[in-house]
């Protein structure tokens, strides 16, 4: 069968091809509303691909009043954890016959509000948010528009959409009974410039668990920069704590570079333990022990939800990953 040249191959030429009706081709590349015979559906494909057949994704949109299409507001696309938490919403989409157009909201709220217009303007069939921290609740705007909505990782206080999240408050509790199994009281937590979302409920387990401890709440912002610079000051101001639990990957990674500038041994001299479990975190000198977050699992959940699949989710768990940086000894290779 050779290849045509020229203008793109129609659904009459893959019909031609493959010995078969127009309609029975679109059956097989709608995947219904018909069942087609297994032998009729492989000779199909097999002149589709030899054609190199693209399906018009635009006219099957105006036909079914769908465009296959989701959209993903990220809080931060330059952030590890929120691009390994959109690779996993793309992958799940996808195994629903899902497109993923994504939009980088830049911790802005106002760009999240912009981004969620432009997404209903592109006629998504749903859109899936990781919520900018002081913004409104977009889902309502959305869900006016008649497009299903859901929350993951974070959500705004009274939020109109269900919430895929993790149970940070477990982390914490495991994270601050690990390091008090080393023998730290106090331990101190380091959290963003403000308290809110997953951060602000983070903070607040910290403070239940080591309330009259004296532990020293810290703050700097979400950056590996901003946590190497607070680390140096500390260091240099002889006023390090002696454990600490980071609110994110990318403040431990900078707690470690700060701690390394200034030679200050972790953990011998410095416990750390993060609240993300990114992918970085596995390769930071010394590896970072972790409560990792099931980013896999928080977006397959989120798109069921999105898609019809479930109708409410609890917290997913936040195991604790032990490696290096909280004084255990590494796992043997």
């Amino acid at each position: 069968m050779a290849k045509q040249t020229g203008k793109a191959p129609t659904l009459t030429d893959v019909a031609r091809a493959a010995g078969t009706s127009t309609a029975v081709v679109s059956y097989v590349m709608n995947n219904g509303p018909r069942p087609v015979a297994a032998a009729t559906r492989e000779r199909v494909l097999a002149a589709a691909a030899e054609l190199d057949y693209q399906p018009n994704r635009i006219a099957r949109a105006l036909r079914s009043r769908t465009t296959g299409v989701v959209g993903l507001i990220l809080a931060d696309a330059s952030n590890p954890y929120f691009g390994a938490l959109a690779r996993h919403v793309e992958q799940a989409l996808d195994k629903r016959g899902k497109l993923t157009l994504t939009g980088n909201a830049g911790y802005s709220p106002d760009r999240q509000e912009h981004l969620a217009d432009k997404f209903l303007a592109a006629q998504v069939d749903g859109l899936i948010i990781v919520s900018a921290d002081g913004g409104a609740d977009v889902a309502t705007q959305v869900k006016r528009a008649g497009v299903p909505a859901v929350y993951v990782h974070n959500k705004p206080e009274n939020g109109q959409a269900p919430a895929v999240t993790a149970d940070n408050e477990d982390a914490v509790q495991r994270a601050v009974a690990h390091l008090r199994g080393h023998g730290h009281t106090p331990i101190a937590f380091l959290a963003g410039p403000r308290d809110a979302g997953p951060v602000g409920r983070r903070r607040a387990a910290w403070e239940t668990a080591l309330a009259d401890t004296g532990a020293p709440l810290l703050r700097c912002e979400y950056s590996r920069a901003a946590a190497a610079a607070l680390t140096g000051q500390l260091i240099s101001e002889g006023a390090m704590p002696a454990a600490l639990i980071t609110a994110t990957d990318e403040q431990a990674i900078g707690v470690l570079a700060g701690a390394r500038a200034h030679g200050l041994a972790v953990p011998e001299r410095l416990a750390v333990i993060s609240l993300d479990g990114t992918p970085d975190s596995a390769y930071t000198a010394p590896a970072l022990t972790v409560t990792q977050q099931p980013l896999e699992a928080m977006a397959v959940q989120a798109v069921d939800l999105l898609l019809g699949g479930e109708s409410a989710v609890p917290s997913a768990p936040a195991p604790l990953v032990v490696r290096a940086s909280c004084g255990c000894e590494p796992a043997a290779a």
